[in-house]
């Protein structure tokens, strides 16, 4: 099969376009012929490297895929699986859990004690070809486009789990999302609006902005302009703050603590500003405040965020799409901030 590797960490020139061997399905799973891959941030940190990460080199990048079963291995385990057949359409599940351990028996496949992402640890999306655990696919419409649910799988599970699994999002609290562009954060708006929540969107820019009040987006701050964005949220909740901050940067957690009303939470699935910031403990305290970690979804949260996706109440935003072999352009097309929405690859 064609894929797009690399051998050694690096920058985007040690990712090559080449063959690969095509794996072959294990008992429990479905070979999937590709069509549609989407990237996110962690494509770019793992080709970098990291102290401590450990691949079976070479390693293929990408979590999302989605794409045509060809195959199946031997019948799945009982409940899994039913009614796949070869020629069915999917969207993969990047969240692996061992399906044994006490978390995931009791539903909690997210905080799986052998846990791994797809792409980071184990080689993922970036080929025409990728073997999975049937329980880790959700079947398509035949007519429903690849790209929309490549771009969608891991970005909204991901903002569903954290807004409405751990968050509690209730109708009428106002959300505060930090940056308008990356795929989580368009996703918490198309999220957060669906559950009758206002949403106040801190951007780069006016594009990116004006691209987030399509999206549904109430209030629109631009940062370049508003160096102390959190008292411009203030100001613009009419000195109340929101009940609700969407901050995946990291370093911006102050700001986002400070335009919290009392008693407010702060969700956060990820860093991508960096990993180790400083905190002000005086507001968590005496303001009642929450900060709400979260990791991707359980299969149920899944289910539920794809159906609403496949009955267009959520609409995912699409940025550019590339060809597999021009997966370094569109890496760092991403990683720059040059996206809106997702960013996906097409495998011809």
């Amino acid at each position: 099969m064609k894929t797009t590797l690399f051998r050694q960490h690096g920058g985007p020139e040690v990712l090559e376009y080449t063959d690969f061997p095509t794996p072959e399905p294990k008992p429990g799973e479905a070979l999937v012929r590709l069509h549609a891959a989407a990237l996110n941030r962690v494509d770019v940190m793992v080709r970098e490297g990291w102290p401590g990460l450990k691949l079976d080199l070479p390693h293929i990048n990408g979590a999302d895929g989605a794409g045509e079963v060809v195959a199946l291995g031997s019948p799945p385990p009982p409940g899994e699986g039913l009614g796949l057949r070869p020629g069915d359409h999917v969207v993969i599940n990047s969240n692996l859990g061992c399906g044994e351990c006490d978390y995931c028996l009791a539903g909690w496949d997210n905080m799986c004690r052998n846990w791994h992402l797809l792409g980071e640890t184990v080689r993922g999306t970036y080929a025409q070809y990728i073997a999975l655990p049937v329980r880790q696919l959700y079947k398509l419409p035949a007519d429903f486009d690849y790209h929309l649910a490549a771009g969608a799988a891991l970005v909204y599970q991901t903002a569903w789990h954290s807004l409405i699994t751990r968050g509690k999002l209730r109708p009428g609290e106002t959300v505060l999302v930090v940056g308008a562009g990356g795929g989580v954060n368009t996703a918490s708006i198309d999220i957060a609006k669906f559950s009758g929540a206002q949403v106040v969107v801190v951007g780069s820019n006016a594009e990116k902005l004006e691209k987030a009040e399509a999206l549904g987006a109430d209030v629109l701050i631009d940062r370049s302009k508003e160096e102390n964005w959190s008292k411009a949220v203030f100001l613009a909740t009419d000195k109340q703050g929101v009940e609700v901050a969407v901050d995946n940067v990291g370093i911006t957690f102050m700001h986002s603590l400070r335009a919290l009303k009392k008693g407010g939470r702060l969700l956060t699935v990820g860093n991508s500003g960096g990993p180790k910031f400083e905190i002000d403990n005086r507001y968590m305290f005496a303001k009642h405040l929450s900060i709400i970690g979260s990791t991707m979804s359980n299969l149920a949260d899944f289910s539920t965020v794809m159906d609403l996706i496949l009955a267009r109440k959520l609409n995912p935003a699409l940025d550019k799409s590339f060809p597999l072999e021009e997966a370094a352009a569109a890496q760092e097309h991403l990683w720059h901030g040059e996206n809106f929405g997702k960013v996906t690859l097409d495998i011809g």
